[in-house]
């Protein structure tokens, strides 16, 4: 394959376009447990939500200009607003819980939203359109490239670059990283710790609605579709490190690749190549790539 320098670079950028999308899934779920410290098995489930509420509102929304993108927009706005009934009706109880309860209890949201998912949209597999003005190729001087999926790149990298600014650069960023490091003394200095907790987990669930959402002109939305996402998450959570989101970026741009190329030389064994990743990284450095010791 790489003697082919056209297939190699178009398999570089289809890596790089997966990633990208993945790291605005997983971005999300890096936030809720480097923060919140909670096992969101749920985190799946919000972004399969995002791509069937998407496939709605472009059909509400198809004689309006720009109705795809409105119907993204719209998908995150109504993943924040259910990931804001459910923190503040339930979640928030079971913070200073086990462990165990939070599994249990985000485990239950999938088995929910699936139900949910299934009793709404049914059991066929569906598809969203492509946009207006995304539907052709880019010529890239090497090679054409889907325009969308050149779109999903930039839009990974404009989220990545966003949540950077707005974790170091801002003052509520700022209350963030405290609640990840010190929670006792945030509360100590008058910060609604819980405020920060439900802002947490209200973003983190809009991204995984607007991953969801943008990735549904790119796959096929079936009930289930979350099961192999939620896996990919966490593989990218843990070789970047806990509650890192340049480890996340990281981690995500890895495991795209590896997945491009690795169903072009192995096929049979590009599963196996995404966890033996994940094992090589944690034999050697255990807090992830860009991640840091827990302390005791």
């Amino acid at each position: 394959m790489f003697n082919n320098p056209v297939l190699t670079f178009i398999q570089l950028m289809n890596g790089i376009s997966l990633g990208m999308n993945l790291f605005i899934i997983a971005a999300g779920l890096t936030l809720i447990l480097g923060v919140l410290r909670v096992l969101n098995f749920a985190h799946g489930a919000f972004y399969m939500m995002g791509g069937y509420i998407c496939f709605s509102l472009v059909g509400l929304f198809a004689g309006l200009p720009g109705g795809f993108w409105l119907a993204v927009v719209g998908s995150a706005i109504a993943l924040a607003a259910f990931a804001w009934v459910v923190e503040t009706t339930m979640l928030r109880h079971l913070y200073d819980r086990d462990h165990l309860y939070q599994l249990l209890f985000t485990f239950a949201l999938v088995m929910i939203i699936s139900d949910l998912v299934r009793f709404n949209w049914g059991t066929n597999v569906l598809s969203v359109s492509l946009p207006n003005g995304f539907r052709g190729a880019t010529d890239l001087g090497i090679s054409f490239y889907p325009t969308y999926r050149l779109l999903l790149t930039g839009m990974g990298i404009f989220v990545a670059i966003s949540m950077w600014y707005f974790v170091n650069k801002t003052r509520a960023g700022r209350f963030v990283r405290a609640a990840r490091q010190d929670r006792e003394m945030l509360e100590s200095l008058g910060i609604n710790v819980g405020r920060v907790y439900m802002l947490v987990f209200v973003a983190g669930s809009a991204l995984a609605g607007l991953g969801g959402a943008l990735a549904a002109p790119a796959v096929s939305l079936a009930p289930g579709m979350d099961a192999e996402i939620i896996v990919q998450c966490f593989i990218i959570v843990i070789i970047g490190g806990l509650g890192s989101l340049g480890g996340a970026f990281v981690g995500a741009l890895m495991l795209g690749l590896l997945k491009s190329f690795g169903v072009m030389l192995i096929p049979n064994f590009e599963i196996v190549l995404i966890y033996l990743m994940m094992v090589i990284v944690l034999m050697f450095r255990p807090w992830g790539l860009l991640g840091k010791p827990e302390a005791k």
